[in-house]
């Protein structure tokens, strides 16, 4: 569901708060901080999301050289400047066009930009040895909220659960292959971990065997025999990413399921989750349901982690009471990740 993409965009300008000489450029409900009189309203822009890899010339071009993140310096990341967030980069469009090429609002110039998704490197206790497993694995993942800020409706029945900095991680049943256990990136490829004595020590299948008896239990009362079955969930505790609630050793608390054929069957509703799971597993924490109002959004987007630990709260899912799809880009659910996690120094991005 989540892409990685720049496209054009006609910018909003905005004033900066705190800064006489900055202004925001505006892109749905993202703000980049560019110079005052860079932009006008209506100008078209290149929106070059955070977590991009940005070739040297376009570094240059933009005049960030050793500005931006990463060893190479060539990594966009959110930063706050003069107090205000900075996500992401504008690319000016200038007389309609991109490197000698014409562009409309809407292109997609990600390719034209030669940009590139950051990857970080997978620690020794996220690989494994895996076995393909296709069509029997959950593609998954959440649009930003500032992407699709008009998606949800004001007064729209919500439910908002916080989004913890773990490692995304599926326990699942599937006819033709029994157990499916997965990382994020190995389930987008089709593979599942096998469950062998070389991968005694891998952190999903640690959550597999802490979870076994409750996975099965949870199966019997939501999925017809023979129906495939997906928890989906995140890893976290010490040594998984650098926020550890609190917990000494790797933990699994769930945020979804799926029931049924990946593509074919449905996610259980936030109720659902919450009356079927309860007693079996951690459900990620619930701040709150009721009519959907973005400043709702916004106020428990920040603050302090509801889990356990002391540290920062990474930011908060949000999606309807009633299941629904969007046109622009399926399933209905979306995040809002906090400004003070994006800025937060040390941070580690494992998937």
């Amino acid at each position: 569901m989540a892409t990685f993409e720049s496209r054009v965009y006609a910018l909003r300008v905005e004033p900066h708060p705190n800064a006489d000489r900055l202004e925001l450029a505006a892109i749905g409900g993202f703000r980049t901080v560019v110079g005052k009189g860079s932009f006008v309203d209506g100008d078209l822009a290149a929106y070059i999301p955070e977590g991009a890899v940005c070739p040297d010339w376009l570094i240059a071009e933009l005049g960030l050289e050793g500005k931006l993140a990463g060893s190479k310096h060539n990594r966009v990341k959110a930063v706050k400047l003069r107090g205000a967030l900075s996500q992401g980069l504008v690319y000016p469009v200038r007389d309609g066009m991109v490197r000698g090429q014409r562009v409309a609002e809407g292109d997609d110039v990600t390719a034209l930009l030669e940009l590139v998704k950051y990857e970080p490197p997978v620690p020794i206790a996220m690989q494994g040895e895996v076995a393909p497993a296709h069509g029997a694995t959950i593609r998954y993942d959440i649009e930003n909220f500032k992407k699709y800020p008009h998606e949800l409706r004001d007064g729209e029945p919500v439910s908002i659960t916080e989004k913890l900095h773990g490692s995304w991680c599926c326990l699942g049943w599937h006819p033709e292959h029994g157990a499916v256990v997965t990382s994020k990136g190995m389930s987008d490829k089709g593979f599942r971990l096998k469950l062998n004595d070389a991968n005694v020590n891998n952190l999903y299948v640690r959550a597999w065997r802490a979870h076994e008896s409750a996975f099965e239990q949870a199966r019997r009362r939501l999925a017809a025999d023979g129906q495939p079955f997906y928890l989906l969930g995140e890893v976290y505790g010490r040594g998984v990413q650098d926020l550890h609630y609190g917990e000494p050793n790797p933990a699994f608390a769930v945020f979804d399921a799926y029931v049924g054929e990946p593509g074919q069957g449905r996610y259980l509703s936030a109720t659902e989750l919450a009356e079927s799971l309860a007693g079996l597993f951690t459900l990620v924490p619930l701040l709150y349901e009721g009519p959907f109002a973005e400043a709702v959004l916004a106020e428990y987007t920040d603050g302090a982690t509801a889990l356990g630990g002391k540290h920062v709260r990474e930011g908060v899912v949000v999606r309807p009471a009633v299941e629904r799809e969007s046109a622009e880009f399926g399933r209905v659910i979306l995040k809002n990740v906090s400004g003070d996690y994006l800025t937060r120094r040390g941070g580690t991005e494992y998937n």
